[in-house]
């Protein structure tokens, strides 16, 4: 979360806007404004039971204001997962605009086709203005480390080192240390999360669209199922109900993170696909689904 406040920081001034895909993070669009920069929500489309992006929609939210495109890949909540063709197409918009952009990619191994998700590392060229933010919190599952780092060109350097001398002044020792061996040696428990995630992924989106009430999608990336349900208009009221029904708790999604995005929107809900500790197949969680 820092890292995005500092980029945004960085690269922006009061009163500038950004750009961003929906249904989103939340987060995002508050740092924003917290900063004095409008948030401006170009909605994902929902088409052939897939996530897509319409480019010519991206580039119409675009103003004299705009200063930066924000991508989160994979997506919370959608799971939506750019193509390289995708974020050439994204790339190619923010250099014709003298844009910067700001890549989200904190979930980029939870990709179920296989290896790291597509990446603007793979596209991009020298002189190319994107600022890359992650974090160990959820790759490595150091939630409360709250360790992170952004990846810049060489020119944003000193702005992003004294936003950081005035705020934090850097990250505890003791935490770059616990980061250094997530580094060193976590790779097997990384694939062994991802391959939780995974059978997470197929235990409850299978069950969901069993029902013939919910619409939904395997998402190719992250760890959020993203639904609607037939009949369900008012999808705060839905889940508080289902809490108090069954103690099973659903994360509705702000209005606001889905301005304009298709019908889905007044009645749509995102349940985490695996929970910090265990996979939600497992015997002590998939009860809860079933209620």
């Amino acid at each position: 979360m820092q890292a995005i406040k500092l980029a945004i920081e960085a690269i922006t001034s009061p009163g500038d806007e950004m750009v961003y895909l929906s249904p989103a993070w939340p987060n995002f669009a508050a740092s924003a404004a917290i900063s004095g920069v409008h948030p401006v929500a170009v909605p994902l489309q929902f088409e052939d039971g897939r996530w897509q992006l319409d480019l010519d929609r991206l580039e119409g939210a675009i103003n004299a204001k705009t200063r930066a495109l924000f991508v989160n890949t994979p997506s919370n909540p959608t799971g939506w997962t750019a193509s390289l063709d995708d974020l050439r197409a994204i790339l190619d918009l923010a250099r014709r605009h003298a844009l910067w952009i700001m890549a989200d990619e904190i979930y980029a191994l939870y990709h179920y086709s296989g290896g790291r998700a597509p990446s603007f590392l793979d596209v991009m060229q020298d002189g190319d203005r994107i600022l890359f933010v992650n974090s160990f919190s959820k790759n490595w599952s150091m939630t409360g480390w709250r360790v992170g780092w952004i990846v810049a060109p060489p020119e944003a350097g000193q702005v992003l080192e004294n936003l950081i001398q005035y705020s934090t002044s850097g990250v505890a020792q003791f935490m770059q240390a616990g980061a250094v061996a997530a580094l060193d040696h976590g790779d097997a428990f990384v694939a062994a999360n991802i391959a939780k995630a995974a059978l997470s992924r197929d235990l409850l989106c299978d069950a969901l669209i069993a029902t013939n009430r919910v619409e939904t999608l395997k998402p190719d990336g992250a760890i959020y199922a993203f639904l609607k349900i037939d009949g369900v208009t008012d999808s705060r009221r839905a889940a508080l109900e289902i809490v108090d029904q069954t103690g099973l708790a659903l994360r509705r999604e702000p209005l606001s993170a889905m301005a304009d995005r298709c019908s889905c929107a007044p009645a749509s809900c995102a349940i985490r696909s695996r929970s910090r500790s265990r996979p939600i197949g497992s015997p002590a969680i998939l009860p809860g689904f079933e209620r």
